[in-house]
């Protein structure tokens, strides 16, 4: 289990609780090259394990969990691919996420709806407004990019300044409050799978202090005793925001 008394004992000396984690879930593609099989293969696959993973921690007492399934830039792939993705997150829609919201969990989709086609935009609506009283929290980070989310932010802000909503200095607050994950704590944790050690325009605003952790596992082979690794790991440090 993620949460054991050897962690809750290292957690209350020297490391906050792990409230949010947050993966990069990277290596789908490879994964199904190194098999013979199509990356859409791949992607099939990591879609489960997604689902696997993102319960595994609830149940193991993290609050809050964000994947990132789909930037902005991933639209360049070949169209084949993107594609097969849109099919894929289209059928999670109408049956994945439903039976999720079964256990509890709340659904958010943090990026820009528009490039999506009116069936999913709803769909994605409705999702978010029918788990909206559930105990846990999912975010899914679909056509989403991290300075386009602080871009879009300003943009907000800006147009309530020119309205008179606001008036004097923008604060770092404020900036949060115009983000896609508003009223959200920021991840303790982000685990980036398959070996790259980047962020790739993921929570850029929000990860400054987040404690990162990579590991050369591709994101299909991920399972639950990985996780309890970079958890492990993460109730390993110290963290000082800035402090000693």
């Amino acid at each position: 289990m993620i949460i054991h008394p050897e962690i809750d004992a290292a957690a209350s000396k020297k490391q906050k609780r792990l409230e949010h984690i947050a993966f990069i879930m990277d290596g789908d593609g490879r994964w199904a090259t190194k098999r013979g099989m199509p990356r859409e293969y791949g992607h099939t696959v990591g879609a489960k394990v997604f689902r696997r993973v993102a319960e595994y921690c609830f149940r193991g007492g993290i609050n809050t969990v964000t994947v990132y399934a789909f930037s902005t830039e991933n639209w360049k792939r070949p169209a084949q691919e993107v594609n097969a993705l849109m099919t894929l997150f289209t059928t999670y829609l109408k049956t994945g996420m439903a039976e999720m919201m079964k256990d509890d969990i709340r659904i958010r989709f943090l990026g820009e709806k528009t490039p999506f086609d009116d069936a999913q935009r709803r769909l994605m609506e409705k999702i978010e407004s029918d788990s909206a009283g559930n105990k846990y929290n999912l975010n899914i980070a679909v056509n989403y990019g991290g300075r386009r989310e602080i871009a879009l932010a300003f943009e907000k802000l800006h147009e309530k300044l020119q309205n008179g909503e606001i008036s004097g200095r923008i604060t770092e607050e404020m900036i949060s409050d115009e983000l896609f994950t508003a009223g959200q704590p920021d991840p303790d944790l982000i685990v980036r799978t398959s070996g790259e050690m980047r962020l790739s325009n993921f929570l850029t605003w929000q990860s400054v202090y987040s404690e990162l952790y990579f590991t050369d596992v591709l994101w299909p082979d991920m399972n639950e005793e990985e996780v309890d690794k970079a958890v492990a790991d993460y109730y390993s440090r110290q963290r000082r925001y800035g402090g000693l």
